[in-house]
């Protein structure tokens, strides 16, 4: 009775947990794509200031993202994600009633301190923290719900603009943040009393891993996650632009586009599914393949395109899983939120610039959009590599 009431437990956080995710993606990483053409024909401002208020979000997120992972690390899940709940909203609440772009700015950057308390890599840390290396199948299925967050939200974002304009969509996503508060509050355990009374014991005295092997390949995983989710970006930014070089007009980009989602969900079934019993590096090692054959196949022919995003989808989908799953891995439970908020932050550093960067050299090339595809490519083969050496070194590592 007691591991059939954990499992119910553990159900229930996940699904409360996969309900903030998709809420919290589709009020923060998927709003503009709804919302900006409204923004701008109701106040004027350039679609590039609008744009860039994302972009700004990010930037602080990867500042902050260590010290939440410290904070998780000390306290548990729950002394940060229903807080990051609270502030989620009170960012929605500035940018709806934001008159001018310095308030705009300002939603945006308390957006961006709450999506580094409820994003992905949060709720992973709460998890390892709370579940310890049980969760990596946990972190599998969190992420099958947020596969799921523009399939959802980008309808209720079109339906909310239409009936309440794009100030009320923003209030309606910060009402929705405030009703998560209390549920995930009482979902997510509190941390025994003598850690939270002792946080250096709780942290560690020095770095999470005591071995230099797992320290180097923490750091050749950091690398490999930054390059991995700078690639993700410039993508999701630049998709349309990059499927025109390749002669394909609008409707056909986004048709082809919406193979991506499913693609990262079926990975994620199928990991769910085989992956469990196998080291996560071999997801990772997948991950870095599918990718590298999805966007070489994009760079080298026209006539792959639907197969080439089917295997980036698919890369796309298992990396989000070996992000949580990796780390808690290599480090265990103890020190995981921490390392967790340390190699986030290079990646959303590198995520809010790089597609800043690919936009300066599809603007500077004539045949920009050829030569960015080949940088893609070239870059995913190198992380396929350091996933492969990654793969090599873990296994005589955790032997």
């Amino acid at each position: 009775m007691a591991g059939r009431a954990s499992g119910g437990a553990q159900l229930r956080l996940i699904v409360l947990l996969g309900i903030m995710q998709i809420l919290t993606y589709g009020s923060t990483n998927y709003l503009l794509t709804v919302l900006a053409p409204a923004i701008v024909a109701d106040t004027g401002w350039p679609l590039a200031l609008v744009i860039g208020g994302f972009s700004l979000a990010v930037l602080v997120s990867g500042f902050v993202a260590p010290a939440v992972g410290r904070r998780i690390e000390r306290f548990g899940g729950r002394a940060v994600l229903p807080a990051g709940c609270l502030v989620l909203a009170a960012g929605l609440a500035l940018l709806g009633a934001a008159g001018t772009l310095w308030l705009y700015a300002a939603g945006w950057i308390v957006i961006g301190l709450a999506m580094a308390a409820t994003l992905y890599e949060a709720a992973f840390a709460a998890l390892g923290r709370q579940f310890g290396l049980r969760a990596r199948r946990l972190i599998t299925l969190l992420t099958l719900f947020g596969g799921f967050s523009s399939t959802l939200c980008w309808p209720f974002s079109a339906l909310l603009v239409e009936w309440l304009g794009w100030r009320g969509a923003c209030f309606v996503y910060a009402g929705l943040q405030l009703a998560l508060v209390l549920p995930l509050r009482l979902a997510l355990a509190p941390p025994p009393a003598h850690e939270a009374l002792a946080p250096a014991a709780a942290a560690g005295a020095g770095p999470p891993s005591r071995s230099v092997r797992r320290r180097a390949l923490l750091i050749a995983f950091g690398i490999w996650l930054s390059i991995a989710a700078t690639l993700t970006a410039v993508v999701s930014v630049h998709l349309l632009a990059l499927l025109g070089a390749r002669q394909v007009a609008l409707a056909g980009a986004v048709a082809f586009g919406a193979l991506i989602g499913p693609s990262q969900v079926g990975a994620r079934v199928l990991e769910l599914l085989f992956g469990r019993r196998a080291h996560p590096l071999w997801s990772l090692a997948a991950g870095a393949l599918a990718t590298a054959l999805g966007l070489s196949l994009l760079w080298l022919s026209h006539a792959w395109i639907g197969l080439a995003l089917v295997f980036y989808g698919a890369g796309v989908g298992l990396r989000s899983i070996a992000a949580g799953a990796v780390p808690l891995a290599l480090v265990g439970p103890r020190g995981y939120a921490t390392v967790m908020g340390r190699l986030a932050a290079p990646s959303l550093v590198l995520q809010a610039l790089a597609p800043v960067a690919a936009a300066q050299l599809l603007d500077a090339h004539a045949g920009g959009a050829e030569l960015l595809l080949a940088i893609l490519a070239a870059a995913a083969l190198v992380n396929l590599a350091l996933a492969i050496a990654l793969l090599l070194a873990g296994r005589r590592t955790t032997a």
